[in-house]
C-alpha cells in the first residue's frame, strides 16, 4: 500500500485547527454535552470498573516504569543506549506538545460542575486541562515506543502481535475517556488528530540506527538487518519520485 507523504500530516492539523476553531465560535456543544450526558446516565458499577481499567492503557506513567525496565535490560545486553533515548524522547514530545495546547485550551472536563463546563477558552474553568485528550495522544506515541521495543527485544516474533497494538488501545482509549466522562467527545477527536502526526514524527526518526557522538556511551549499531518491506504508515520521504531509503526491518515493519 502507499506511503503517505507529508500532507498527511498537514491534513491531521487542518483539522485540529478546524476542530478547535468550531468549537471557539460556539459550535458541537450540543454533541458533547449529548454524549457526556448520556454516558452519565449508562454508567453501571460494573461497567465503570470495566473502563476505567480499559482507560489505564492511555496513562503515560505506566508506560515510563514497564518501558524503562526494558530500556535497561537492552542498553545491559546489545550495550545500546537508543532504546533509553526513545523512551526519553517520546516523554518530552508528547509533554512539550500537549501541555501547552491544553493550556491554551483552557477547557473543564465533562464531570465538572461549572454550568458552561463545555465550553472551550473558558476563564472559569477549574480543570482546564481537557482539550485536546492526553490518553489519546499517549496511545499513539508511546504504543509506537512499546512496539519498537519489542522488537528490539524479541526480533521478529514481535511482529504478529503488532496489529492489536498498534490498533486496539487507541480504540479502548477513545472510547472509555468519554463514557468515563474523563473528557468530551472532541477532546479525544482532537487528541487522536495530534497523536497521529506525532506519532508520523516519531516514525521518521531511524532509531535502531541513530547517529550519536562518539563520546556517549554504548552506542553498539545493530546487526544483520532484514530486507526492507512496504509501510502504509510511514511517512514517504522528500526526494524524487517519493524514492524511499533503506531502513532496518524492524523500524520499517512497526511504523504503519
Amino acid at each position: 500500500m502507499r506511503r503517505l507523504g507529508w500532507w498527511f500530516d498537514v491534513l491531521m492539523l487542518a483539522a485540529f485547527v478546524g476542530l478547535t476553531a468550531l468549537l471557539a465560535a460556539g459550535h458541537l456543544y450540543g454533541l458533547d454535552s449529548a454524549i457526556a450526558n448520556w454516558a452519565d446516565a449508562h454508567r453501571p458499577p460494573v461497567m465503570y470498573w470495566i473502563a476505567l481499567i480499559g482507560n489505564q492503557l492511555g496513562q503515560s506513567g505506566h508506560f515510563v516504569i514497564a518501558f524503562g525496565v526494558i530500556a535497561l535490560w537492552l542498553l545491559y545486553r546489545d550495550r545500546d543506549v537508543r532504546p533509553l533515548i526513545l523512551l526519553a524522547f517520546t516523554w518530552v514530545l508528547a509533554a512539550v506538545v500537549v501541555v501547552p495546547l491544553k493550556e491554551f485550551g483552557g477547557r473543564d472536563a465533562p464531570s465538572s460542575e461549572l454550568p458552561n463546563k463545555v465550553e472551550l477558552f473558558n476563564e472559569a474553568a477549574v480543570y482546564d486541562w481537557s482539550y485536546p485528550s492526553g490518553h489519546m495522544v499517549n496511545t499513539f506515541v508511546w504504543f509506537f515506543t512499546m512496539v519498537l521495543l519489542l522488537t528490539w527485544l524479541f526480533g521478529e516474533r514481535a511482529r504478529r502481535f503488532e496489529p492489536v497494538i498498534r490498533i486496539a488501545p487507541p480504540v479502548i482509549v477513545f472510547v472509555t475517556t468519554i463514557y468515563l466522562s474523563f473528557h468530551w467527545l472532541t477532546d479525544s477527536i482532537a487528541g487522536l488528530l495530534i497523536g497521529v502526526v506525532l506519532g508520523r514524527v516519531m516514525a521518521r526518526i531511524p532509531w535502531r540506527t541513530l547517529p550519536l557522538p562518539s563520546w556517549l556511551p554504548f552506542t553498539a549499531a545493530p546487526v544483520e538487518p532484514a530486507p526492507q518491506t512496504l509501510s502504509f504508515w510511514r511517512p514517504r520521504s522528500a526526494g524524487a519520485g517519493g524514492a524511499q531509503p533503506a531502513q532496518p526491518a524492524d523500524q520499517d515493519r512497526v511504523v504503519r
